[in-house]
């Protein structure tokens, strides 16, 4: 009974590091998309949002009839409760992709971000990516040093963030206010899916000692 119960713990984790692979792939898609004005592409990352909602709610499932079978305590109980708030952030993260790619067709043929904004644009991309992917691998192996590294690693996106506002802002802004409505919108869609990602590791953290990194 007990093994099979540490095997539906080991799925509820096998079920996370499977949404933290989507939720990368949709933050990918809908970056190219963004950028490339590909209509089809942007498309492809709202629909297939679903199936990172329908791995969401049944791990929510799965937690809440682990919690009424098996009362867990302990780590087994802190597993149960980070695996709620990771599956929460990552389902999150996906919508969040869905935002970007929303953008890209809503301004179809043409794309949104102007010429010289477009390599802050593809970093924001690439640091999302690989922020989601190191919070995969802490999730998986329940590694704190990786997991309280990450908690830094998105100053990067921080940086950029506020690189963007000053563009926005600058005197020789020449994009008019929907594009910078457009990305105002963008640069904080990128920076709360960072932040989730951060979000993730601290949960790392507090499941295997207890205690949230300060």
């Amino acid at each position: 009974m007990r093994d099979a119960y540490h095997e539906e713990l080991d799925a509820l984790t096998g079920r996370l590091v499977e949404m933290t692979r989507l939720v990368r792939s949709a933050i990918s898609r809908a970056t190219t998309a963004l950028l490339d004005a590909d209509l089809e592409l942007a498309e492809n990352v709202i629909s297939r949002d679903e199936e990172v909602n329908r791995i969401f709610a049944e791990t929510e499932a799965a937690i809440f009839e682990l919690m009424a079978r098996q009362q867990p305590v302990a780590v087994d109980l802190r597993m149960v409760i980070t695996a709620l708030r990771m599956g929460a952030d990552l389902e999150r993260m996906g919508d969040l992709a869905v935002h970007v790619a929303k953008v890209a067709r809503l301004r179809h043929p043409d794309s949104a971000i102007p010429p010289e904004m477009r390599p802050a644009i593809l970093e924001m991309g690439q640091i999302a990516e690989n922020l989601v992917a190191k919070a995969g691998s802490c999730v998986a192996r329940r590694d704190v040093e990786s997991a309280l590294e990450l908690q830094h690693d998105d100053d990067a996106m921080d940086r950029l963030h506020r690189k963007l506002f000053r563009d926005i802002l600058d005197k020789e802004w020449k994009h008019g206010v929907e594009a910078a409505i457009d990305i105002t919108l963008i640069g904080r869609y990128y920076e709360r899916y960072a932040d989730h990602a951060v979000r993730i590791a601290a949960d790392v953290v507090y499941l295997v000692t207890g205690s949230r990194p300060a």
